[in-house]
């Protein structure tokens, strides 16, 4: 197996992929009277595609081992698909670089508390993979006709774990 270090999440190392959902760093203003703080526009939804429509759900998801086997990511050529996490728990998130229509060399990123992804449309990625103990999430991606998943196998899987 090829190794894959974990390291944490930041716009910067993201930004290829998607957006970095969170309050730091974001556009806020009061509303409601100034009872409520308003942290705007976070993340570009997509979707695209016959009969194209925005989905919201909510999953719960088990926690995986770390070092875990990365033998599998997939995309969605249709629309974005944004993670945005209940609790405090940390998730990982693995990306990877589109390279002529195959993924590229995958990166590994843990989450910090509270934070939440947005990965773009046609973006390679592992699948959701909650962290230490059972985690909520709310979920927006895209529904409509057409196949929306794209899944490739790697050759030689990946060993992800922590440095």
């Amino acid at each position: 197996m090829k190794p894959l270090s974990i390291r944490p999440l930041s716009r910067t190392d993201f930004s290829p992929f998607g957006d970095v959902i969170e309050l730091d760093e974001a556009k806020s203003f009061a509303i409601n009277g100034g009872k409520c703080i308003r942290y705007h526009d976070l993340a570009k939804v997509e979707t695209s595609g016959p009969e194209a429509r925005t989905l919201v759900s909510l999953l719960r998801g088990e926690p995986y081992e770390i070092p875990l086997k990365l033998t599998m990511v997939e995309r969605h050529p249709f629309g974005s698909q944004a993670f945005i996490p209940l609790t405090e728990n940390s998730f990982l998130v693995v990306v990877a670089p589109d390279e002529g229509g195959r993924p590229g060399e995958p990166i590994a990123l843990e989450t910090a508390p509270g934070q939440g992804v947005n990965i773009a449309r046609n973006v390679w990625h592992g699948i959701l993979t909650p962290l230490h103990s059972v985690s909520d999430f709310v979920v927006i991606d895209r529904g409509g006709s057409g196949s929306n998943l794209e899944e490739y196998f790697f050759n030689m899987p990946y060993l992800v774990s922590y440095a």
